[in-house]
Parts: structure tokens; sequence; C-alpha cells
């Protein structure tokens, strides 16, 4: 008997260059074992911004292979979750099949820091730093209601 597919949760944001990246990355780190973790856009820059990889570097997590990528993409595939990092993308976001759950969680957008490198990267910091305690609560209540379902 083969083990069921873990249940994809998709986050979504509209460029899928800063902040879904970091929530990909954090929230497979926190819970790739049981859920398989993606992210798009519904207007993807084409590419992953990279302060976005490098205050993931900073955490020990590697997203340089990540691509931008448009929910498109995701359509037709089955999604349980769905959790938008941004407004604009809150409002684009379609329903996809067999999706269960759906969160808003909306996050200030690094990309449009502005000042020294050392101010931009302190915001990308901050931005990563606030996803990481979200996404890490997430995949803890995740886990625990696994655990809950495990019980006899």
């Amino acid at each position: 008997m083969t083990a069921p597919a873990k249940p994809t949760v998709l986050i979504l944001c509209t460029g899928n260059s800063c902040r879904s990246h970091l929530a990909e990355g954090i929230l497979h780190a926190a819970a790739g074992d049981f859920l398989h973790v993606v992210s798009a856009g519904s207007r993807p820059a084409g590419f992953v911004h990279p302060l976005a990889i490098k205050v993931m570097a900073e955490i020990g997590l590697d997203i340089s292979s990540h691509t931008s990528k448009h929910l498109g993409e995701f359509t037709s595939q089955p999604v349980e979750t769905v959790i938008t990092v941004c407004g604009h993308a809150d409002q684009a976001c379609p329903i996809f099949p067999g999706q269960v759950n759906r969160h808003h969680w909306p996050f200030e957008d690094p990309a449009h820091a502005t000042g020294t490198d050392e101010e931009k990267l302190a915001v990308f910091r901050r931005v990563r730093n606030e996803i990481r305690r979200t996404f890490t609560a997430y995949a803890d209540g995740r886990r625990d209601q696994l655990k809950a379902q495990e019980r006899p």
C-alpha cells in the first residue's frame, strides 16, 4: 500500500519574486516532510530577487534554484491550501481543484525597499523573520493536527 500523496500548499504573491519564495523556502524546511510546498504569482516577475536568496542563505536555506511561476501552472492540480501573502494576489486568486483551505497573511513587499544596500537588506531580513514566525507556527499547527489524527 502506497502512502497518500502529501497535500499541496500553494503560496501566492503578485510577482513571485520575494515574499512567496521566502515563505515557500521556510515552510518547505519546516513541513516538507508532510506537505508539498510550491509558490506562484498572479503576474510573475520572471526571477527570484537576489536579496531574497541572500537573506535565506543567512538562515541556512537555499532558494537559489527557485523559479518565478504563474499561478496558472497549478489550476489543474489538486491544491489543498492556498496562502496569499499580498493583497493583489488575494484578490486575483482563483479557486483550485481540491482546495479546502485559504489563508491571507499579507506581508510588506521588500522588493520596494529603498535606501542603501544595507537598508534594503534590513527590510528583507525583517520581512523574512516575520514570514518565518508565521509559517513556522503554521507548520507546527499542521504537525499537531496530524499527530491528533494519528491517535486512536
